[in-house]
């Protein structure tokens, strides 16, 4: 499997757009806009694209996905139910941000655990709430490589404080769900530059080796004492 990376709309959303080199088949990963972009992709490529998978429901990475699916024939899959609410007020969401959005019926909402086929490759399905109830990431496990949306970023995390997002979740997403697929995997995120997921377990400010240890050092450190003047 090969993949690029399209940097789509106004809010710079990585669009991963997967090759299966064996038999012509693509996938692409959350397409938030721009479609014009990827059409042109697969034509360039002389792919033919089976499937669009979402990682969640927050308009910039699924709002183009109805209108690709219309336009392709592809089969709409994703993200976890959780996000079903999300994907079906996008139309709204898009127009309060500025960005055309619109709501789709999935083929199928993902559960972890699921495998995603597109030619003759395999991406493993993994529920990971804490930005959003419903967001899932793909792992291709022969490739070392995945794609895990809003979770995870080179040297950051998600956003939780809106209606939906957990931090608790959302760390424990990362550090037992993510991190334990392997120090060399390489992962695409929803914004930005691409990571692995040893840097962050050891580097990341949020939610790496050092910041762990300091979040447990204040969970064990006993309540200051009552002000008698209070």
């Amino acid at each position: 499997m090969k993949y690029d990376i399209l940097t789509v709309t106004r809010y710079a959303q990585n669009c991963s757009l997967l090759a299966c080199e064996q038999t012509g088949a693509a996938a692409v990963i959350d397409p938030g806009g721009d479609i014009g972009l990827l059409l042109d992709w697969l034509e360039w490529q002389e792919l033919r694209l089976e499937t669009i998978l979402v990682t969640h429901g927050h308009f910039d990475h699924c709002g183009a996905a109805a209108d690709l699916a219309e336009r392709t024939g592809a089969r709409i899959e994703g993200p976890h139910i959780g996000d079903a609410a999300a994907v079906a007020g996008l139309a709204e969401a898009g127009e309060k941000f500025g960005l055309k959005a619109r709501p789709y019926t999935p083929a199928r909402w993902l559960e972890h655990g699921d495998v995603i086929a597109f030619g003759a490759q395999a991406l493993e399905v993994l529920h990971c709430p804490g930005h959003c109830p419903g967001h899932v990431a793909y792992f291709h496990r022969a490739a070392r490589q995945a794609f895990v949306g809003d979770i995870l970023f080179r040297g950051a995390i998600g956003a939780w404080e809106h209606p939906g997002g957990s931090l608790p979740l959302l760390l424990d997403s990362i550090r037992n769900r993510l991190f334990p697929l392997g120090d060399d995997v390489r992962f695409v995120p929803g914004h930005g530059d691409e990571s692995t997921f040893g840097r962050e377990r050891v580097h990341n400010p949020f939610v790496g080796e050092e910041a762990m240890a300091r979040w447990r050092e204040r969970r064990a450190m006993p309540a200051p004492p009552a002000d008698p003047a209070a």
